[in-house]
């Protein structure tokens, strides 16, 4: 087996879609990886196809409020079978040009390793990767992440790569690149323990205007509309130090000040994980600020949470409220009760949150849904003084909604992901009103 170091090129693709924002995005697997694979003496280079503050963009992003920003898009034409579709489609991300110039200027790599997220941006990856063959005829690539996972027969035979990973793929990965580049090394983490792994490899990035942070992966609740549960089975957390460790290094090395929490179950167990968390890092005196926007589960957040969250600096919360309504509720999910909601809007003004600070997700486009339901819920949040945010929903293959997503759908989702975009509402029947869309967000925005 060979001693030297084979250099890995990581790509982030770019987002084809009609919206997109930079809203604390980062390709969080893909950059653990990189990593990884650093942590066994592999040469990495990566390039983001999204970086909004690439140096040689004629004029390059600036990092808005809390960090978060517009990508650079360009439009493009629409894919023939969302013809119907009234609005515009775009490639968000640097110009085709820099992404062949940063492979160009890249240390030749053995092998390329592409990221995927939602499965309706695929036509990004295939882009992307079509560009990675044409310049590196010779070089293996390697497809992994969202779209992978939940949509892998559709990724083996339409993306080009030459070989799709599903599911937590890190020591198969390392596997993987033993066989096609000849170089091996031991193990240096244990999978089954999240303390072991590297911080996610952020100072790759041509900025770092945020920091995502991963206290543990997977959820204890099996919502119907939700893929965490096949994407992370189980739950797997760090230990309280190590998040705040994490926390400590990003800010003293590279004055990060906002970090978002990607947990799917933050507030679980919050007498051993969050609690111990935040009172942990309250001495250290850090000026810094965090931000929920895979939303919070309501049922824990006491008026102690509230408070230590409040000391604690997070500015975004976001809860989980998908619906006011409770009949027949149990049928997506069992996380939030009657009155649970109000109760915990009071702790959050309570322990000091006001205004803008505080949104509740509503769940907006499920199979068969209510619309006189969504009205009522959006008035009820907005009565609790609570901000309402239509969360449009996406039907998501190996979800308990898929079926009834497919039955109720006007265009056939089981054909092709791009019918999965949220931005269509792909499970509203006809007579399908893009007027009644603008009815509801401007109810919630008013």
């Amino acid at each position: 087996m060979r001693k030297d170091s084979p250099n890995v090129l990581l790509i982030n693709p770019w987002i084809h879609d009609f919206a997109a924002y930079d809203f604390w995005a980062r390709p969080m697997g893909l950059l653990t990886i990189a990593s990884i694979l650093r942590m066994h003496g592999y040469q990495v280079s990566y390039i983001d196809c999204l970086d909004r503050f690439h140096p040689e963009l004629s004029q390059p992003g600036k990092a808005g409020r809390f960090g978060k920003g517009h990508y650079l898009k360009t439009r493009i034409p629409k894919p023939e079978r969302l013809y119907d579709v009234p609005r515009n489609y775009c490639r968000y991300g640097i110009p085709e040009t820099l992404v062949r110039k940063a492979i160009n200027d890249s240390p030749r790599p053995e092998v390329v390793l592409v990221t995927s997220l939602m499965t309706y941006w695929y036509p990004g990856v295939i882009a992307l990767i079509e560009i990675v063959r044409e310049m590196l005829p010779k070089v293996p690539v390697v497809l992994g992440g969202i779209y992978a996972s939940l949509c892998y027969e559709h990724a083996v035979r339409h993306a080009g790569a030459h070989t799709v990973l599903s599911g937590q793929c890190e020591t198969s990965l390392l596997e993987l690149l033993g066989q096609l580049t000849g170089y091996t090394s031991t193990c240096r983490f244990c999978p089954d323990e999240p303390d072991t792994y590297p911080y996610p490899a952020f100072d790759l990035q041509s900025s770092i205007p945020y920091v995502p942070i991963l206290t543990g992966q997977g959820c204890p609740f099996r919502c119907a509309y939700c893929a965490s549960g096949f994407l992370s089975p189980g739950l797997r957390r760090r230990s309280p130090q190590h998040v705040v460790e994490e926390i400590a290094y990003w800010h003293e090395k590279y004055s990060v000040i906002d970090f978002a929490f990607y947990d799917d179950a933050l507030l679980i167990d919050a007498d051993r994980h969050i609690i111990p968390i935040l009172e942990a890092l309250l001495p250290r005196g850090l000026e810094v600020r965090f931000h929920t926007p895979n939303a919070l589960h309501i049922r824990p957040l006491s008026i102690e949470v509230a408070r230590l969250l409040f000391r604690a600096g997070f500015k975004t919360i976001r809860l989980g409220l998908e619906t006011a309504f409770f009949d027949g509720r149990k049928a997506i999910d069992s996380k939030v009760g009657p009155g649970e909601f109000q109760q915990a809007a009071r702790h959050l003004r309570e322990a000091g949150f006001k205004g803008e600070a505080v949104g509740a997700y509503l769940l907006y486009g499920l199979p068969g849904e209510d619309l006189a339901k969504l009205e009522a819920s959006i008035k009820m949040v907005k009565a609790s003084g609570v901000r309402p945010i239509l969360a449009q929903y996406s039907p998501i293959p190996h979800t308990a909604l898929w079926s009834a997503a497919v039955r109720t759908s006007r265009y056939d989702l089981d054909s092709d992901p791009i019918f999965q975009n949220n931005s269509i509402f792909p499970c509203q029947k006809e007579p399908f009103s893009w007027d009644g869309v603008g009815y509801f967000k401007r109810l919630a925005m008013g």
